[in-house]
């Protein structure tokens, strides 16, 4: 295994947009990536043991979304071959380079001094990730106007493209070849975080909205090309999803000299959450509670990323998400008096907070799509929809409305 020099995904991007050799992640900065660690031993183990062998192809070329959409193969009918359809037609991926050529994009660019946002490497990294691939490596479908396409996710499919449909071919043996492990919620997560969670505060400012990464809620919202037959797997997409949020946050607020105030705020309002939560499980390792004082940022990322791999696997249960849901559904009385945390911090808190109810509500139930929700948890929503009227009184005795519906009294 030769080390990896250098920056990981979020400094070198095209380096985990590939995932040819590893995932996204920090977790272990000036030595080997852990991410390097975390998918290059398993990859190797897998290719020693795989049925057919294979070669991987480290510089492996994309070939577009061309290659996997004919009617034989992913742009068929039915549930096993429909897959190219559902991501053309249903999802918003697609349209990612789209969004580039809109006015609100073209103010952004403008605001920010750089060339049109559909050129531009700080908009097309994560909106047109094929304009990051040198050429060599881009197939003549490899289009930057497909936005985030198949091999976004699944990385270059040229050493597995022709293989992966053989009936000899284990989903070892596809992995061994180059196409990512997304059965591992640790890996799915990295390959959605290097996009979906940290924006620059100057692309912030000049008015690119504000991400909030919940792995589960996203790929609820995701018209689906894929199967998950664990019903606990959005209780583990949730917890997995946000351990990652919060190493991905600390990164990138321990590289900054002078972080900004909301987004240590931001940080904070995690941060409490997982505290919150790794204290109601006990197989789980525990997020300390934000403190006062300047945040130990590389030691909770460090934290955080292994509550995100011990969480891909644990052995979560219907007991774990009904304790996740009680417990954070009791934190009325860290809303009611402001107990050394400001009003924006509590927004953070209960803006965190309701998306976690509305994620282990479905994970209890096991209806991921529920079309009607509760109506104590749509109250909740109301109260975070902005920050300037979030009432922390208010959101306390609504919380312990809420926590009636759970099968607790709201002392």
């Amino acid at each position: 295994m030769k080390e990896i020099s250098g920056h990981c995904a979020r400094c070198n991007f095209l380096a985990s947009r590939d995932f040819s050799i590893f995932a996204t992640t920090h977790a272990v900065p000036g030595k080997f990536c852990s991410c390097a660690i975390a998918f290059l031993v398993p990859l190797l183990r897998l290719a020693m043991a795989a049925e057919v062998k294979v070669d991987r192809i480290e510089s492996a070329r994309f070939v577009g979304s061309a290659g996997c959409k004919s009617s034989s193969c992913h742009g068929g009918a039915g549930e096993r071959r429909s897959q190219y359809q559902t991501w053309s037609q249903r999802d918003f991926h697609p349209r990612a380079y789209a969004v580039l050529t809109n006015a609100r994009s073209a103010r952004i660019a403008e605001t920010l001094g750089i060339s049109p946002a559909q050129t531009s490497s700080r908009c097309t990294i994560c909106h047109s990730p094929f304009q990051s691939v040198t050429p060599a490596r881009r197939g003549p479908d490899a289009h930057p106007n497909e936005g985030v396409s198949c091999e976004s996710c699944h990385g270059a499919a040229e050493p597995w493209l022709r293989g992966h449909t053989r009936k000899d071919w284990t989903y070892a043996t596809r992995v061994s070849a180059g196409m990512r492990d997304l059965r591992s919620f640790y890996v799915r997560a990295n390959s959605c975080m290097s996009c979906h969670q940290n924006i620059d505060a100057e692309i912030l400012r000049a008015g690119h909205p504000e991400l909030t990464f919940e792995l589960d809620g996203q790929s609820v919202a995701e018209p689906k090309h894929w199967r998950d037959d664990d019903p606990l797997s959005g209780l583990r997409a949730w917890l997995v999803g946000q351990a990652v949020a919060l190493r991905e946050m600390s990164w990138g607020l321990s590289n900054i000299d002078m972080p900004p105030n909301e987004a240590i705020t931001r940080w904070k309002g995690l941060a409490w959450l997982l505290a919150k939560a790794t204290a109601a499980v006990s197989y789980l390792p525990a997020i300390p509670p934000p403190s006062q004082g300047r945040p130990h940022f590389t030691e909770t990322q460090q934290q955080a990323d292994g509550l995100a791999r011990r969480a891909s696997d644990a052995p979560l249960n219907d007991d774990s998400a009904r304790g996740l849901l009680q417990t954070l559904a009791a934190a009325d009385s860290d809303f009611a008096t402001a107990k050394n945390a400001s009003r924006e911090e509590m927004f953070r808190r209960a803006e965190r907070l309701v998306l976690a109810l509305d994620r282990l509500t479905d994970a209890v139930a096991h209806e991921p799509t529920r079309e009607v929700k509760n109506p104590k948890l749509v109250q909740l929503f109301g109260d975070v929809r902005s920050a300037d009227d979030f009432q922390p009184a208010q959101f306390s005795e609504h919380l312990k409305n809420f926590r009636a519906t759970t099968g607790q009294p709201p002392h």
